[in-house]
Parts: C-alpha cells; sequence; structure tokens
C-alpha cells in the first residue's frame, strides 16, 4: 500500500528554515487545498478548504525556504504523516502533515523561472552550516521575484 500523495494549494505562511545539530535544513510551511464543485441537479456551487503543514528536509527545505512566499501556489508530493497526543487536560488530539518528496510552483496561474543554486562540497557543509540564521521573508521575496 502507498502512501504518497500530489496536492496543489496555496502557501498559508512563509516557509520557516531551521537546521538541526547535524546541519541538515528543515522547512515548514502551511498549504490551503480548496476544492470547488457544482451541487448536483442545480446551477450553484460548492467549496470547501482543507488546511496542511508541509514539512521539507535538506536540499528541498533551502530551496523552498529561498523560492517561496506566502501567497505561492504549489504542487506538493509526498507522504502523509499522522501525530497523535493528549493534552494536559487528557483530551486526545491529532494532526497530519505532509512530508514533502518534492514540490514546485503551478504554472496553472503563474510563470516560474527555474535555477539551480550552487552547492557547496559535502565535506564543508558543517562549519558553513554553523553561522547560518533563518532565511528573512524579505531576501525570499527578492529572491522570488529576481
Amino acid at each position: 500500500m502507498s502512501n504518497t500523495t500530489t496536492v496543489s494549494g496555496n502557501l498559508t505562511r512563509d516557509p520557516e528554515i531551521r537546521y538541526t545539530r547535524e546541519g541538515q535544513a528543515n522547512a515548514t510551511f502551511g498549504l490551503a487545498v480548496n476544492r470547488r464543485w457544482q451541487v448536483r441537479g442545480s446551477d450553484e456551487w460548492e467549496e470547501a478548504t482543507s488546511f496542511f503543514d508541509v514539512v521539507c528536509w535538506r536540499d528541498l527545505a533551502e530551496n523552498a525556504a529561498l523560492s517561496l512566499v506566502k501567497g505561492s501556489r504549489v504542487i506538493v508530493t509526498g507522504r502523509l504523516e499522522q501525530h497523535v497526543w493528549e493534552t494536559d487536560a487528557g483530551e486526545r488530539r491529532s494532526r497530519v502533515e505532509i512530508v514533502a518528496d518534492d514540490l514546485g510552483p503551478s504554472l496553472r496561474f503563474a510563470t516560474a523561472e527555474v535555477s539551480r543554486p550552487e552547492r557547496q562540497p559535502a565535506e564543508d557543509e558543517e562549519s558553513s552550516n554553523a553561522g547560518r540564521s533563518d532565511h528573512s521573508a524579505a531576501e525570499r521575496a527578492a529572491r522570488a521575484g529576481a
């Protein structure tokens, strides 16, 4: 049984990038997925929106943080992962997130320019990530508009 899904939607917030102690990039963002359908036998339309948290790792995380901003329309392919926990009040909660394997801009309503970023050799990554900070929204917006 496969646990792969593909969704298309709009970012609800800018990607937030962090780095693990080992230097692996991790980016998260929210995604709103809209569905619209016509009510059978009428001229009326109905709409529903589902919200997902999307998690990206390594190069995909860095590329997402540099390329995407709130409102960007993207296509995400990945696996569903459910987290279950209990609150202090004893209530059981759960959340489903998409761990992205790949993502890209949706070209349905926009155009995109693709470029390959230069990567540092693997042996230099640990020292270069040590001084890295979160990418600012202004930096992402400037790169996305370039």
